[in-house]
């Protein structure tokens, strides 16, 4: 099994590019998510840890983007809780597709937390700042302040784009995505 990390600076695009490789994608952000909504021990270990701030079963996003806005530290303490039970989904999506010639891991610091190795495919997404940050704004309940906390809890831009074995420019149009996408599976397979 061949795997394939897409990495890049927040709101890149990586979950979009992940999608149109057409292989099983491990969706980190998607597995936290999920976690919020049905893991009742992660909540009890939240609920004790913040208990002022997060209120009910399952987890609200806000409350704990509060957590964060009012203490940045807080991104880590909750890192320490949430990352293994991550891991463990991993582990599992890697038993359930371990026939298949490739995977996709969607899994934001997946440098930072060193789940790569040496023989993955690195494939950076490269996006202009500007219109990453309008589309960022977008989202519900972000602001640049908690883009500015997450992106300190990554590595910078330059050394992902380092530690990467290709780079797709992604100038947010559909079309030139799925092309860019074709060009590299293209060398993957050669």
């Amino acid at each position: 099994m061949i795997k394939i990390g897409i990495v890049g600076d927040i709101g890149s695009g990586k979950t979009f590019f992940s999608k149109l490789f057409k292989f099983p994608v491990f969706d980190a952000d998607g597995v936290v998510s999920n976690l919020y909504k049905k893991d009742q021990n992660l909540f009890s270990q939240i609920k004790k840890k913040f208990p002022n701030e997060i209120s009910n079963f399952p987890i609200k996003k806000e409350e704990l983007l509060k957590v964060i806005l009012k203490r940045p530290q807080n991104l880590k303490v909750l890192g320490k809780m949430i990352h293994p039970k991550v891991r463990k989904k991993m582990k599992n999506f890697f038993k359930v597709n371990k026939k298949k010639e490739f995977v996709v891991l969607d899994v934001p610091l997946l440098l930072e937390n060193k789940l790569n190795t040496k023989k993955d495919i690195i494939i950076f997404i490269q996006a202009d700042k500007k219109k990453i940050n309008k589309k960022l704004i977008k989202r519900k309940n972000i602001n640049l302040k908690m883009i500015n906390i997450l992106r300190k809890n990554q590595f910078p831009v330059s050394l992902k784009k380092k530690k990467s074995t290709y780079i797709i420019k992604n100038n947010f149009v559909s079309n030139t995505a799925k092309k860019n996408v074709k060009l590299i599976l293209t060398k993957i397979n050669k």
